[in-house]
């Protein structure tokens, strides 16, 4: 490695703000994924007697939040800095737990999946605009491989933890969360305030220079998207298929823990080793696939990966054997190993670099979509066909993608 690079690595890496930043992320996402992926589903299921589409609709009440405030979050940033944005986000999340701790009706379920929903959207704004601006070009590969990590560890052990909880009472769990919350609102206080960045100073010159020619915020947010869009360098079929890639996991989260529970009567032991099988292969591989995707390129990968998850959730609910089982969840984590660094990968090549915040912003938002729409979707399947509709429909979804992703140009050609 270039020495250089490697030293600026190490300074990145050891950089305060950017740990601050990791730490948040991954007690956050532990949070968020205990309780969306195996508390809520299973709590609304058997305590309230909740139906699969309420239980799809209860969890998109969450990702509507997080999307709709994704994009204004980036501007509050700008103007108020780190520190207030973050600890808007993570204190809303705090009373989202604490809530969901003591609600007893449904309607306090949807109150504190709101409240988790706008306390979540400033985390993936704030951390992939601190981050990077540390890293800088040379090394913004590096730190986003470090914060997907985080994200997965989080995403990961929550529901992995969460197990040890159910059917024995959830007083200890809530406990462990809002710890793990005001740990998480201390950490928040030691962020920077406003963000000195030239980028930051040129938008917000810009924006004052548009007020000031009289435009409505609704004439100034058709100004963005049409800078946006002329900014782009990617055929138009990247959006559907932006789309397409969280909507197969969203198709997922409202069934994955109720189909091993309830359809396949797995243990708690045999979940959690489950969730390590094929969290530990999407962990551990992601940063090796991520270096080979640098050097190889990314359609071997991303087809590989692609076809490997859509043929596995196709077959998923015909198999009852547990080891043919493993096998498949192993088979599942390799190729969303596979899938994530090169579809980044794809995406980052879209976007121009001196658009990379609106661009950003603006995938964002698209992929927010599919999260949203997904669990909605998934909870529709479920109660009108079956809980094994969503694995199917989510393989479908995956099968699309590869065929959508072969079409994806480059160019000033392409965007035409």
């Amino acid at each position: 490695m270039n020495p250089v690079k490697k030293k600026l690595d190490k300074k990145m890496l050891t950089s305060p703000f950017v740990l601050q930043l990791l730490v948040i992320m991954f007690l956050v996402e532990f949070v968020k994924g205990a309780l969306l992926v195996t508390f809520l589903p299973v709590y609304l299921n058997d305590v309230l007697k909740a139906s699969v589409t309420v239980i799809g609709w209860t969890l998109a009440v969450q990702y509507i939040g997080d999307n709709l405030l994704r994009t204004p979050i980036g501007w509050l940033i700008d103007r108020i800095g780190y520190r207030t944005s973050m600890l808007i986000g993570v204190l809303s999340t705090l009373a989202s737990v604490l809530i969901i701790a003591s609600a007893s009706s449904f309607g306090w379920i949807i109150v504190s999946c709101a409240l988790l929903g706008i306390g979540t959207a400033p985390l993936w704004p704030c951390v992939i605009t601190g981050a990077t601006e540390i890293a800088g070009e040379e090394g913004s590969g590096t730190v986003m491989s470090v914060v997907y990590m985080a994200w997965l560890s989080g995403v990961g052990l929550g529901p992995f933890v969460a197990t040890y909880f159910i059917g024995s009472g959830y007083s200890t769990a809530f406990k462990l969360y809002i710890g793990l919350m005001i740990l998480v609102v201390i950490v928040a206080l030691f962020l920077p305030g406003r963000k000195k960045q030239k980028e930051g100073l040129r938008r917000s010159r810009d924006s004052r220079r548009t007020a000031r020619l009289g435009l409505s915020r609704v004439q100034r947010m058709g100004l963005y998207l049409s800078e946006v869009r002329k900014s782009m360098n990617v055929s138009r079929i990247i959006f559907p298929a932006m789309f397409a890639q969280t909507f197969a996991l969203g198709l997922l989260t409202p069934v994955l823990t109720l189909y091993a529970t309830r359809e396949l009567h797995l243990t708690n032991g045999q979940f959690r080793a489950f969730l390590i099988v094929g969290g530990g292969i999407t962990v551990l591989s992601m940063i090796p696939v991520g270096k080979l995707v640098d050097r190889w390129g990314i359609k071997w990968f991303l087809n590989a990966g692609l076809v490997i998850s859509s043929a596995v959730l196709l077959v998923f609910t015909l198999v009852r054997s547990l080891p043919a089982l493993y096998v498949l969840v192993a088979l599942l984590g390799l190729g969303y190993a596979l899938i994530i660094p090169s579809w980044n990968a794809l995406l980052a090549k879209a976007i121009p670099k001196e658009k990379r915040g609106a661009v950003w912003g603006f995938f964002l938002t698209i992929e927010g979509l599919g999260t949203t729409i997904g669990p909605i979707v998934s909870g529709w399947l479920s109660d009108w066909i079956n809980i094994r509709a969503s694995f199917i429909g989510s393989g479908v979804v995956l099968f699309l993608l590869l065929v959508m992703q072969w079409f994806i140009r480059f160019g000033k050609r392409a965007a035409v």
